[in-house]
């Protein structure tokens, strides 16, 4: 059979008749434009095309189906799967199976019947002491006063929280971001009294050095001191350098190491940190580079292995950096404040003698000791006390010690920290004068 002219425009000939076109075997063949079919005579041939157009051509899609009645549904097959196209399409195919069900002449009494239904109240059941209620309505009852039950709780909790005293003794510091959701008051609370619970996890022996037959806790002061610089030189943020110290000092706490590798741990403990807390990560290169090349590539990937394994990958610990946003929110603490607490505890990231102290009492007393530093006087106030849960007398020992390393921070060796802080970046804290009077004899609490 041979097939249709009308795409074949090599066979037209280009002689124009009145009318349309003459080809070669002499027949005048009517204009193009009468000959193709409009777009819209072809859209009638689709989908919602009458059916008694014998001309009509049915074509099903992959998405249509026959609802039993020789009507054809049209369901769009780009449209996404919602939870209100799942519950529309639920819908659809149930009303479906009950006109299946139903004989063709029900539909008038379908709707006597809908006409005539009442709506259901629990209370007439129990005014009535009905004992025949439904399942669903003894359901719906239990499931409001569910609801209703726990509202109740969720007031009685924000009542035993910490509200603004008669006298403003204590406050609710976290009253001003209950529109911030990065500040989670809701369940801020409850995060840090979990911090508090589990941060004895992250501690370690402060005698873990007796153990180390080639180590002494002189050289782990100069490698912490020598991170603090790499860390600055990095511009690194603030979270990575006690996560850094924290992985050091348990994973010496649990291998002992020679006195040649020590270096090499604390590089794969930066790493480990690096790639916990930061976004973007200095490479594996430039940790060897700025160790003078005393390790190759491999060997800092195979300690980092050790190291990771050894800790069992638990890296998710709360150090003193998470304690001391907390206390230095609490303490109302202005930018002097908060640089001088961070001097103040970054010196005793040095000193081993530290490590006794867990890291939310270590957080409490540097906030405690800047605020004395700066104001002259001591201060701890009813909502530091109420936030850290730590009254002012378990602080005092922490505080001095703090002091006693404030004194002597430019003095020595191991000026890192002192160096870092006597730069514009950090407001030159280090050259603040140390609170002198917590040193003195008989200071005990408050004047």
């Amino acid at each position: 059979m041979a097939g249709s002219d009308e795409n074949n425009p090599t066979i037209i000939n280009h002689s124009i008749v009145q009318g349309g076109l003459q080809a070669r075997s002499g027949k005048v063949m009517p204009p193009i434009g009468h000959n193709r079919r409009a777009l819209r005579d072809i859209n009638r041939n689709i989908i919602g095309a009458p059916l008694n157009n014998s001309c009509a051509v049915n074509k099903r899609t992959i998405s249509e189906k026959d609802d039993g009645f020789g009507k054809i549904r049209a369901i769009p097959g780009h449209r996404p799967v919602t939870r209100k196209f799942a519950a529309e399409m639920a819908n659809t195919q149930h009303y479906v199976i009950e006109e299946i069900k139903k004989p063709i002449g029900c539909e008038t009494r379908a709707r006597e019947e809908l006409s005539d239904c009442e709506i259901i109240d629990v209370d007439d059941y129990k005014v009535n002491n009905d004992t025949s209620v439904p399942m669903f309505v003894q359901h719906t009852e239990a499931m409001l006063d569910e609801i209703d039950r726990m509202d109740e709780e969720v007031e009685m909790e924000d009542i035993d929280g910490p509200m603004l005293d008669i006298d403003g003794s204590i406050l609710d510091i976290d009253s001003g971001d209950q529109n911030n959701p990065l500040a989670v008051t809701e369940y801020v609370h409850d995060i840090y009294t979990y911090y508090k619970k589990v941060e004895n996890t992250s501690c370690v022996p402060s005698n873990y050095m007796d153990s180390q037959p080639d180590i002494n806790e002189k050289m782990r002061a100069i490698l912490i001191d020598w991170l603090i610089e790499v860390h600055y030189k990095f511009e690194l943020m603030e979270e990575t350098l006690y996560l850094t110290v924290n992985l050091i000092d348990r994973f010496l706490a649990l291998k002992p190491v020679v006195r040649k590798k020590l270096q090499l741990v604390g590089v794969t403990a930066m790493l480990l940190a690096i790639k916990y807390e930061e976004v973007s990560v200095p490479v594996v290169e430039d940790l060897i580079l700025i160790s003078d090349k005393a390790y190759s590539r491999q060997e800092v990937l195979d300690m980092e292995k050790l190291m990771i394994n050894s800790l069992q990958f638990n890296l998710s610990i709360p150090t003193p950096y998470v304690f001391m946003k907390r206390y230095l929110k609490a303490a109302e603490a202005d930018k002097k404040i908060e640089l001088l607490s961070f001097f103040l505890i970054e010196l005793c990231l040095v000193e081993h003698e530290m490590l006794r102290f867990p890291p939310s009492l270590l957080a409490a007393a540097a906030v405690f000791s800047a605020m004395c530093t700066l104001s002259g006087s001591k201060y701890w106030s009813k909502t530091c006390e109420w936030h850290t849960g730590y009254p002012l007398d378990q602080l005092m020992e922490c505080s001095r010690l703090m002091v006693t390393f404030h004194q002597k921070s430019a003095t020595g060796k191991l000026t890192g920290v002192h160096r870092k802080y006597s730069t514009s970046k950090y407001g030159y804290t280090a050259k603040c004068e140390p609170a002198h009077f917590l040193l003195e004899i008989g200071f005990n609490g408050w004047t």
